[in-house]
This record gives C-alpha cells, structure tokens and sequence, in this order.
C-alpha cells in the first residue's frame, strides 16, 4: 500500500489528492477482483487502476465543459506540497554510495531533482513520471492521457530538456559548476 500511495503522491504532489486517488483505485479494483485473470500480475493490476484513476481525474480537471483540448489548458498553479520521490521508489537511480560525504551529496541532488520536478507544467511531469519512474511506454502513455503519440514523445523531450537546464542552473548556484551551458550544450 505505501507504494501505491508513494506512486500517487508523486503523480499528484498532493498528500490529500494521492490518498483520494488511493481509496478509490482500490476500491475499483475491489469491485473488479473478478475480472483479474492472472493473480501473479495483481500489483501490476493495481498499479495500472490507480494510473487509470489519475488520469481520468487529471483529464476531468484539466478539461473545460465546452469540451476544449486539455493541451490548450494553462498549467495550474503549482501547490507546495512536497514529495520525497527517491524516498519512494524502488531501487533509485542515483547511487547510494557508503560515505557520509558521498550521502551528503547524493541527498542534494535528490533535494535539486524534486524541485525540478515540482516546477515542470503538469503535462510535462506526468509524461515523466509515467515514462520514466513507472515505466510505461510511449503507447501506453498516449492511451491513457488520451493523446497522440507524438505529443506524449514531444511532451517527454520538453520536461527532459527542462529538467535538464534546471539542474544545470541549481549546479551552477551552488558552485558545482561552472559557466553557462548545459552539460556541454551552448545556450
């Protein structure tokens, strides 16, 4: 269950918002246990239920009554809720060294890598999550936002060029770093 919840909570950044999303793809999947024709494949089930669960709510908020394309949409306004993705996942993909020094700066990034994410548009950092952090395929993103291919592979190449110059632009404050590029790329 933390898992799960840990899967909400970075799709929605919103404590209140992660456990609604929570409660409800489980009791989907209660209702629906029946239609569940492997029970080795259960969590990955569920998992796919509450992505479900979010994208339709995603959609239904993202979307004007007038029945105006969600892309066409202003990103809302980011809230402060604060998440600690690496917390939360698995096996992260930074590595956790073993001295304190190496763990000192592994947790900075991790600190620099959530503020990015935070700052990402909505529809960017969606993309991501599903993409990279759930391992979804390009397809499966396109069909559960209900886009095209393209504009899931356009919003991932955008929040990954995002992210990228944010961390850049935090390396380079915190003397890292120096100069203005990004990773060798000139502005």
């Amino acid at each position: 269950m933390d898992r799960l919840y840990g899967t909400a909570l970075r799709l929605t950044r919103n404590p209140a918002d992660a456990e609604d999303i929570v409660a409800e793809a489980v009791t989907k999947a209660w209702t629906q246990l029946g239609r569940l024709r492997d029970p080795e494949r259960f969590e990955g089930w569920l998992f796919h239920i509450l992505t479900n669960t979010f994208v339709s709510e995603w959609r239904r908020q993202r979307c004007r009554p007038q029945g105006a394309d969600c892309d066409a949409t202003e990103p809302a306004e980011l809230d402060s809720a604060r998440f600690t993705l690496f917390q939360q996942l698995h096996q992260p993909f930074l590595l956790w060294w073993g001295s304190l020094e190496d763990q000192f700066f592994n947790g900075l990034l991790q600190e620099d890598l959530e503020r990015a994410l935070d700052a990402l548009p909505d529809a960017y950092r969606v993309t991501i999550v599903l993409i990279e952090v759930q391992g979804y395929t390009y397809e499966e993103v396109a069909s559960l936002l209900g886009v095209p291919l393209g504009t899931v592979r356009s919003r991932l190449s955008r929040a990954r060029s995002q992210l990228q110059k944010m961390l850049w632009e935090q390396a380079r404050e915190a003397g890292m770093v120096s100069g203005r590029g990004t990773g060798g790329a000139q502005e």
